[in-house]
């Protein structure tokens, strides 16, 4: 009888930490992707599961509770941790996107959509190209590890069975989301400039020749300086991604040390 009890008691366990890493592949960025089917997102949760769990059992040592609400209540927390580091990760691509379609609204590309993979939704031309950009650099500087590392060590600062809920999390998280915007502005910035600077351009312009068709020469205008000062501006966001990544990483270690 001690030896069931055992293996109930670790079975769920397993359970709970499985519940947990399966809340980031729900929202997270890449893992989350809607393109990534559920079946790969599930074997790859189970995978980290068992491979996380010998480790995690020697950490905490807990009860699981004995009554169905109880365990309830258990599973909605942890996937809610799971959740809340996938929430915080997407804010950064959150940010590009919308950064992206601002700069397709300024430029005149806001009426040409594309479908994104990753999300299943039409978005932006330049705004697609700015996101799977960021895509193609967190993955090839391994950044998706760094992500599962921060899921890892949330167990050793929130264990299984602990609480995480406090009031200082939601300033955290209105701060971080308000952040974003902030975000999307540093990424638009040097485009929105010289757009700014090309309509007052063709503003003298049009007070000077009034005879010029403004329209007829201002919209390829636009578009022409938009996308050579998004050319100039590329090695630049690159280096801009490395610091939002690492910004990243900052707010959800933030988050988990809020929840301890």
């Amino acid at each position: 009888m001690d030896v069931l009890n055992i293996l109930q008691n670790q079975l769920g366990l397993y359970l709970l930490v499985l519940t947990r890493i399966s809340g980031i592949f729900i929202i997270s960025p890449f893992l989350g992707s809607s393109n990534i089917p559920a079946v790969i997102r599930a074997s790859a949760a189970i995978a980290i599961s068992l491979v996380l769990f010998p480790v995690i059992q020697l950490q905490t040592g807990t009860v699981i509770p004995d009554s169905l609400i109880g365990y309830i209540i258990v599973v909605c927390t942890e996937l809610f941790i799971g959740w809340i580091i996938g929430f915080i990760a997407s804010l950064t691509f959150s940010a590009i996107r919308m950064a992206g379609q601002i700069l397709d609204m300024q430029v005149g590309f806001a009426m040409v959509n594309v479908l994104d993979p990753t999300t299943g939704q039409q978005i932006p031309l330049i705004g697609s190209f700015k996101y799977n950009l960021a895509i193609i650099v967190f993955l090839v500087t391994n950044s998706h590890h760094l992500l599962l590392t921060g899921l890892f060590d949330s167990f050793r600062l929130i264990p299984v069975l602990g609480s995480p809920f406090s009031v200082s999390i939601t300033k955290l998280v209105v701060d971080m989301v308000a952040g974003s915007f902030a975000v999307a502005i540093k990424i638009s910035l040097p485009v929105l400039v010289a757009i700014t600077l090309t309509d007052v351009a063709l503003g003298v312009l049009a007070r000077t020749m009034p005879q010029m068709n403004i329209f007829v020469v201002g919209i390829p205008a636009k578009i022409f300086v938009g996308l050579f000062v998004l050319a100039f501006a590329l090695p630049f966001y690159i280096l801009f991604l490395d610091v939002a990544f690492n910004e990243m990483y900052g707010n959800i270690y933030i988050i988990l040390r809020a929840m301890e």
